[in-house]
């Protein structure tokens, strides 16, 4: 994990600040690049997206879907937590802390905001930061692979009805033509580029090191994309932060919530399943985490720059590393638990 990944957090809130400040001071910056748009898709917006989410689909190897079979507990767990059990549950949790909970603290049609940008968070598993978490609970780096391999397939075809399911439910309106035009854009289009610079790559005689060394080449430019979509979303959002400034603390209870109560799911149906360790931390691990960068962009694309949904996404970027962090560590100290189970079996 580089120095960037671990104090990401850090460097999202600098970002936060300093959106807020030009916001406040230099508002007309925003009121230009906010009208930049083409067929209600803002290409600022588009650009830096892309930028974010084009390095993690080449990482995306089809032909280690064929070995699915190799691990099929870890697979099933978290198939199960990312697609039946985690939009659902951050859903509900928004409905009740937004609608009920928090209810005298948050306005009704902020509210509505708030919850729709949880449920596109909630509905958009596994990031590029998969590999990292992995990583350093020394996980399986070809069950991880498989794993983020199997969701980008389901996600091209199930992230629109289920956003589109669970907006309907909770009374949200849904603009399908938007939700779909979304998709397309921010994963099946990246997706195809992915593929198709990864066989460009290993087409050539550096195969799979040239395919890390090219990553490598560009996470610096995915990280910046990231940190400036945040200064364009405060900038816009400045003025609702300072008005209520709790709003950040309260949009973020849900999130942590959900966060550790899928982990703990996650977790404990691998060790009841007897997964190994090395299979079993990142299977949790990537059940716990969301494809924020996607989220963003939907939210952004449904609801606008300045709306409660794109805040509630990057509230989600801002609370997902320290949170991980904290998770990772905790699989570290409990491996044991695994091992010794192992061996009584």
């Amino acid at each position: 994990m580089t120095t960037f990944e671990r104090y990401l957090s850090v460097w999202v809130a600098v970002s936060i600040v300093v959106g807020i400040a030009l916001g406040q001071f230099a508002p007309g910056i925003f009121e230009v690049l906010a009208e930049i748009e083409f067929a209600k898709v803002n290409l600022v917006v588009g650009i830096l997206i892309w930028v974010m989410v084009y390095p993690m689909m080449i990482s995306v190897d089809f032909a280690s879907i064929s070995r699915v079979k190799d691990q099929p507990r870890g697979l099933f767990i978290t198939l199960v937590v990312n697609w039946l059990i985690k939009p659902f549950s951050m859903a509900a949790l928004g409905v009740l802390f937004f609608n009920v909970v928090f209810q005298d603290y948050i306005p009704p049609e902020d509210a509505e905001g708030y919850i729709a940008g949880l449920i596109l968070l909630g509905a958009a598993p596994c990031t590029a930061m998969v590999f990292v978490w992995a990583q350093l609970t020394k996980g399986d780096p070809n069950y991880t692979l498989i794993q983020v391999s199997v969701n980008d397939v389901i996600m091209v075809f199930a992230y629109a009805p289920i956003v589109a399911m669970l907006l309907g439910v909770t009374d949200i309106p849904v603009p399908w033509d938007t939700l779909v035009l979304s998709v397309v854009l921010y994963v099946v289009v990246p997706l195809i580029a992915g593929i198709i610079t990864r066989r460009g790559l290993q087409a050539g005689d550096g195969g799979l090191e040239a395919i890390d060394a090219f990553t490598a080449r560009l996470k610096p430019l995915s990280s910046a994309g990231l940190l400036a979509m945040v200064v364009l979303l405060f900038g816009f959002q400045g003025g609702v932060i300072l008005d209520q400034p709790l709003v950040i603390a309260l949009i973020a209870v849900p999130l942590i919530i959900q966060s550790y109560g899928i982990f703990i799911i996650a977790y404990g149906a691998a060790f009841g399943m007897r997964v190994p360790f090395k299979v079993a931390a990142p299977c949790a691990l990537i059940g716990t985490s969301n494809f924020f960068e996607l989220a963003v962009a939907v939210a952004i694309s449904l609801y606008g720059l300045n709306s409660g949904a794109a805040l509630a996404t990057v509230v989600g970027v801002l609370v997902e590393v320290p949170v991980m962090l904290s998770l990772v560590a905790f699989a570290n100290k409990t491996q044991h638990w695994f091992d010794r189970r192992a061996i009584q079996h």
